[in-house]
């Protein structure tokens, strides 16, 4: 079998429009090379989401080697603002352009050519596994988290894993990923009386009690980082009455807060933290809070290691660059990979992703190769 050219898997995987939760055929055309290079390939297939299993080797090997993926994306936006086609991947001055083309097509294009020419040139002892999700941009309940559950019922083992999600600030090879913040949004609901603006007594303000709690939360200095992690922020993104009258004191009115936290704290602390404030300016003001938190994952950490040193002299060697080791950004699905097995991250420049005219240079997706077919190499030898 020739090598994968991972310049035109990607090309094609981009042609594919796979915005969640649509495959777009990207996950047919996934399976059908891997396959042809010996790869078991089973779909992992939850509702509406598609996903991807595929192992080379066997599979009671003690000795295997994950990566992990998606191949959906994120809508379009405003399409006419695109200049170039967001399914074309049409190349220009050595840039190809299209949905997906940094987030994250090309870093699953890479890995897959790696892997195959891998596989079919050197057979390494031991066991590839590649799980590929279609539900990694939407809420995430259906995508990678199906697809641990079918290698736990199935008795599948990844001994470490890579995560293709760029995470390259602005050059290649200066970042790769140890861990993930935890993520949080906590919705809170503001009841009093409504009223005429004219005879406050007469009616129950809610917006007093919102403004106080979102200060006593958003003034809060929640920690100041730990050895691995920037201090913790919380970040007040909604506040709305819904009220276009001037002269009526509202009866209902609405705030949100997105925590993004470091090890110090849980979802849980961060919650009963929340709560109690909560009971203290509602005791305070007479106005009902009710409060409900959504836990997007938890934060976590794989410590510096045989993984990050095995990524990170290969990143070096193929980039001359030496990746920071970093646990910045928002969240992946690497949060749940930890749960397996050590897991780590590392990916192209990510400058453009989600954007319109979204973009990755032609060089950094054979850079990104190279850098997968060394650490695949040294791994096995």
């Amino acid at each position: 079998m020739s090598e994968i050219d991972p310049v035109k898997l990607t090309a094609d995987l981009i042609r594919c429009p796979s915005v969640t939760p649509d495959e777009g055929g990207a996950l047919v055309l996934l399976e059908t090379v891997l396959a042809q290079a010996g790869f078991d390939c089973t779909r992992v297939d939850r509702g509406e989401i598609c996903n991807l299993f595929a192992r080379w080797g066997d599979k009671n090997h003690p000795r295997s080697f994950g990566f992990n993926g998606h191949t959906d994306v994120v809508p379009l936006g405003d399409e006419t603002a695109w200049t170039m086609p967001p399914f074309g991947a049409e190349i220009k001055d050595g840039i190809m352009y299209g949905r997906g083309a940094t987030d994250m097509k090309s870093g699953v294009a890479a890995f897959v050519a790696a892997a195959v020419d891998l596989v079919t040139q050197t057979p390494p002892d031991g066991a590839l596994i590649i799980t590929i999700t279609g539900d990694e941009e939407g809420d995430a309940l259906d995508g990678t988290v199906a697809l641990l559950d079918h290698m736990s019922e199935t008795q599948e083992q990844m001994s470490v894993c890579l995560v293709g999600e760029p995470t390259c600030p602005n050059t290649m090879g200066e970042m790769m990923k140890i861990g993930r913040r935890g993520s949080l949004n906590a919705f809170f609901t503001f009841t009093g009386v409504q009223g005429h603006a004219a005879y406050p007594h007469r009616a129950k303000n809610p917006l007093p009690a919102m403004a106080h709690l979102m200060d006593l939360l958003s003034s809060h200095a929640l920690d100041t980082g730990t050895d691995h992690f920037d201090a913790s922020t919380l970040a007040v993104v909604t506040m709305d009455t819904g009220n276009p009258a001037t002269n009526v004191i509202p009866a209902t009115c609405r705030a949100t807060v997105n925590i993004r936290f470091n090890d110090t704290h849980s979802g849980q602390s961060l919650t009963n933290w929340m709560q109690g404030l909560v009971d203290e300016v509602a005791s305070a003001t007479g106005i009902t809070i009710d409060m409900s938190v959504k836990v997007s994952g938890e934060s976590f950490v794989t410590p510096p290691g045989e993984l990050s040193e095995l990524v990170s002299k290969s990143v070096l060697a193929e980039t001359g660059v030496s990746p920071t080791l970093s646990t910045s950004g928002g969240t992946s699905d690497a949060r749940f990979v930890q749960h397996h097995c050590p897991v780590v991250e590392f990916g192209l420049v990510g400058k453009t992703m989600h954007q319109v005219d979204e973009c990755v240079p032609v060089e950094q997706i054979i850079q990104l190769k190279a850098v997968y077919s060394r650490v695949l190499r040294d791994y096995f030898t």
